[in-house]
């Protein structure tokens, strides 16, 4: 195709465009902050290219090109501003589902990680997109970040590349429900505090900003640090998958505060049960998460969803999920247990493979019916 042919259109000029994701609502550029953040569209045309701007200092992004619903291209994008073919020689007349998503997590340890969008080159026309029957909000840590859903099992390195947007649970579960959806994921992050007990990285405390748990100069100017939108997206399910992290915390070492050396300890009894007021704050801490959730999102069905990596905290996420109820009398909210991850289902880096992924995806699917159905 003679290049001459094809027309460069920013985003701002183009009228039907769909966002997946948390973002600013600039389109000048687009920032994609999220993983399973995208941009989606439907376009005829033989040949199409978006010009792509990328940044990083240790975690690269990555990016993976949906056509009609079916994953067809994954590559690692590196630093600059520079085009990237969608897909090139198809039939013109025809009309095609695009969706560029990003593939990995934001990254809380890369001030300079990034993934925009800012404009597509092709020879077609843009059509509307649908939305879908239903919108999910999903909130998580590594699994929900699709970390280790891709790659071969003996992977071990923490690099970027063994993230998956697309062949995790959230992707599949969406699909399956005919949703639109987003993600709010962290490697590591839990409700009160992380794996290794750091008490400022918990989810609860970033959620109302665009993507807060980000860090820098840049991503402050990109409007990351900004009050979330909530009116602009009404999820009708927030799943919540965070419990995993803070019952590592309490068999990792403490963490300490350098700046004022201050520690934070999850403690075990000596008979390896947990510590009552440990356990205690941790359940305080997602009854004030659930009702946050509430605030934000009136309508929705909330739905704790925990395993895969295993259930020791499952019985102080059910005692939470009561104490609220109790609290606040708000029935719309319930805990499915996910099935765990075998030696058959684990992918790279210990974690869930994509088969673990699809087993949770069809126990969540499930689930969601029939709070849909009751």
């Amino acid at each position: 195709m003679n290049d001459n042919n094809l027309q460069v259109r920013a985003l701002t000029d183009i009228d039907h465009l769909k966002v997946h994701g948390r973002t600013t609502g600039r389109l000048s550029p687009l920032t994609l902050f999220w993983t399973g953040s995208a941009l989606e569209l439907n376009v005829t045309g033989s040949e199409l290219w978006v010009e792509v701007e990328a940044d990083y200092k240790t975690y690269e992004p990555w990016m993976t090109i949906v056509i009609n619903s079916v994953p067809v291209s994954r590559l690692m994008l590196t630093a600059g501003r520079y085009w990237v073919c969608l897909f090139r020689g198809m039939g013109g007349d025809t009309v095609k589902n695009v969706r560029i998503v990003r593939d990995v997590q934001a990254m809380s340890g890369d001030s300079r990680c990034s993934m925009k969008l800012h404009a597509l080159k092709g020879d077609g026309a843009f059509l509307p997109v649908a939305d879908k029957a239903c919108k999910i909000e999903f909130i998580g840590d590594s699994i929900t970040s699709g970390e280790g859903a891709i790659g071969a099992k003996p992977e071990a390195d923490w690099i970027s590349m063994w993230f998956s947007a697309t062949r995790n649970y959230t992707a599949m579960t969406a699909e399956a429900l005919d949703a639109d959806y987003r993600v709010i994921s962290q490697s590591g992050w839990g409700v009160l505090t992380s794996w290794d007990n750091n008490p400022r990285a918990n989810i609860p405390d970033y959620y109302e900003q665009v993507c807060g748990l980000l860090t820098g100069e840049k991503n402050e100017a990109l409007g990351a640090f900004e009050p979330n939108d909530f009116d602009s997206w009404q999820p009708d399910f927030v799943v919540v998958n965070l419990g995993t992290n803070d019952g590592g915390a309490f068999h990792s070492p403490e963490w300490k505060d350098e700046a004022n050396q201050t520690t934070h300890k999850q403690r075990l009894n000596e008979d390896g049960t947990y510590n009552e007021e440990d356990i205690g704050a941790f359940e305080e801490a997602a009854v004030n998460f659930l009702v946050k959730l509430r605030r934000h999102n009136q309508r929705a069905h909330m739905v704790w969803a925990y395993g895969m990596l295993g259930t020791p905290m499952m019985q102080a996420i059910r005692r939470a999920v009561a104490a609220y109820l109790e609290q606040t009398g708000d029935t719309k909210v319930s805990v499915v247990e996910l099935p765990n991850m075998t030696e058959e289902t684990a992918g790279a880096r210990a974690h869930p493979g994509v088969i673990a992924h699809e087993q949770a995806a069809r126990t969540l699917t499930e689930a969601i019916r029939r709070i849909t159905t009751s």
